[in-house]
């Protein structure tokens, strides 16, 4: 079987993708339609397309302000090492705490950006005061307060 790249993608390929990207519940009977296609040949793109890593998995898309947790931050974070070592532990520290939504690494002038979601501004100074500040390796923060989500799953 050939190996499955973007390159080899096909048209129906990528419009079933954009299809469950917005809607991973759409029946296979609606998809098949939408991209003109029978039932058995979409259900078995979708498996190739689930088996080569395009679809990692389905998801329902919750509301975060619905269960009290309408605050979001962006915390800087600088690291005082970031030697291999050091990276790995902060990496497995930063996975533990739940309010840390997102983390990722960067190139900039500060090593990582994470995304915190909490009730309010009392709850974030208390989690990046006892949690973040004590990641390991940790010399810097720097806290950007979102006012409002433009573009996301949470608009």
């Amino acid at each position: 079987m050939k190996t499955l790249t973007y390159e080899t993608l096909d048209q129906i390929d990528r419009k079933i993708l954009a299809e469950l990207a917005q809607d991973g519940r759409i029946s296979v009977a609606e998809l098949s339609r939408r991209v003109n296609l029978s039932k058995t040949p979409c259900q078995a793109r979708i498996t190739r397309l689930e088996q080569a890593g395009y679809i990692l998995g389905y998801r329902a898309v919750i509301d975060p302000k619905r269960l009290g947790l309408p605050h979001v931050a962006f915390v800087e974070v600088k690291l005082s090492d970031t030697r291999k070592a050091a990276l790995a532990a902060f990496n497995k520290a930063v996975r533990a705490i739940p309010e840390v939504e997102q983390a990722h690494m960067i190139a900039s002038s500060f090593d990582y950006l994470l995304k915190v979601r909490t009730k309010d501004i009392a709850d974030y100074r208390e989690v990046l005061g006892e949690r973040i500040s004590a990641l390991p390796h940790v010399a810097h923060t720097s806290t950007h307060v979102s006012m409002e989500a433009v573009k996301g799953d949470e608009e």
